[in-house]
């Protein structure tokens, strides 16, 4: 099958076939932001479904079928939350109904999470930290767990009193930039909580009067969550403050069809990525040069999701080993090994010396983009 069937259902002129197309390709773009990627059987599933063979209904019920029937004994292997939430997260931006309050946006999480976690549609009891590639490893700063409920409410409230008549167009998107950023930021949700957002966020642009059928947030869904996190991050003590621009920049390619460029690299705190020194290794090495090296062609996707995460966590180490891998993937010493040599041998990472045996570090900037350029 082709890879990216959908942009072809986009530019659809039968508008129910446009609309599915877009609503399954930015439902399985969004998984992006967990580093998670779909099957070849949801793609397929897909397709039957923006043909009208299937209903939305039928599609869930056909996927819950074949993951009971092919069940993964891998708990790093998420492909099956992947599948499963793609189809939820299609079905709900097929769907037109909506309410702009803060009981929609936790039945959006649940519906979504149903049967995935145990938290579905529920407001976290605990304080979180994540780690981000763009701050170099360190965290945005999450609501307080005490404090959720009442944060989601003053911002809703905030935003329902809110006007935008008489606004320019600029005016529109930054402060759309400003109420969605902060929305993220709160963190209601343990997991799921950039995807649960976004549907959020395009559900309600549509009441706002924006026709949203574009492939923006299904290649750009690392970027939309990178430009988030920029937007809630201050360290004044280096120079560095919160900014919507870049939210701002995603917004106006999916609101208004400009075409700026979304680099991920553009957004890393460094304000210009600097590649890491290559170090001199032996002339078996796969000598790429300046060619692009993309995961999803060199791997399959469970490896592919793998070399992602491990760029997540370990993408600025000065060095990394087996023990690392096995740490980060939850993998057994053999498969960890392999799974070294495998990335070696595509230049994806490379050996240093001084640190002992079996130590490595990556040698191409971790875009999250799917394409890793040196």
């Amino acid at each position: 099958m082709n890879k990216d069937p959908f942009k072809e259902y986009i530019k659809e002129s039968e508008p129910a076939k446009r609309d599915k197309g877009y609503a399954w390709h930015t439902a399985i773009g969004l998984q992006a932001v967990d580093g998670l990627k779909t099957s070849e059987y949801l793609m397929h599933t897909a397709v039957r479904n923006i043909e009208g063979e299937i209903s939305f209904v039928e599609a869930n019920e056909l996927l819950q079928t074949y993951y009971e029937e092919n069940p993964t004994c891998d708990v790093s292997d998420r492909t099956e939350e992947a599948d499963k939430v793609s189809a939820r997260i299609a079905a709900l931006l097929s769907e037109r109904a909506f309410s702009f309050t803060p009981n929609e946006y936790l039945s959006i999480h649940r519906k979504l999470f149903i049967g995935i976690y145990s938290h579905a549609g529920r407001i976290r009891d605990y304080n979180i930290t994540k780690k981000e590639w763009v701050l170099n490893g360190a965290t945005v700063l999450y609501g307080s767990a005490t404090e959720l409920r009442a944060t989601l409410d003053y911002d809703f409230s905030e935003e329902k009193k809110f006007s935008y008549k008489n606004l320019s167009m600029d005016e529109i998107i930054h402060h759309l930039a400003v109420f969605v950023s902060r929305l993220w930021q709160i963190h209601v949700f343990g997991e799921g909580n950039t995807r649960t957002t976004a549907v959020f966020f395009i559900k309600y642009l549509r009441t706002l009067g924006f026709d949203i059928t574009n492939n923006i947030f299904a290649e750009n869904a690392w970027y939309f969550r990178n430009s988030l996190v920029r937007a809630n991050y201050n360290d004044l003590k280096n120079g560095i403050h919160e900014t919507t621009e870049f939210l701002e920049i995603f917004l106006r390619n999916l609101l208004l069809s400009e075409n700026h460029p979304l680099h991920n690299r553009t957004l890393h705190i460094s304000g210009t990525f600097k590649e890491p020194e290559k170090a001199n290794i032996d002339s078996k090495k796969v000598n790429i040069g300046e060619e692009k090296v993309n995961i999803e062609e060199a791997f399959t996707a469970k490896t592919a999701s793998h070399v992602q995460k491990l760029q997540e966590a370990l993408g600025f180490e000065d060095t990394f080993g087996r023990s690392d891998v096995q740490r980060v993937l939850g993998l057994k010493p053999t498969r960890s090994s392999a799974l070294l040599r495998e990335m070696a041998e595509h230049g994806i990472i490379e050996p240093v010396s001084g640190y002992g045996k079996g130590k490595y570090r990556f040698a191409i900037e971790p875009c999250g983009d799917g394409v890793q350029r040196w």
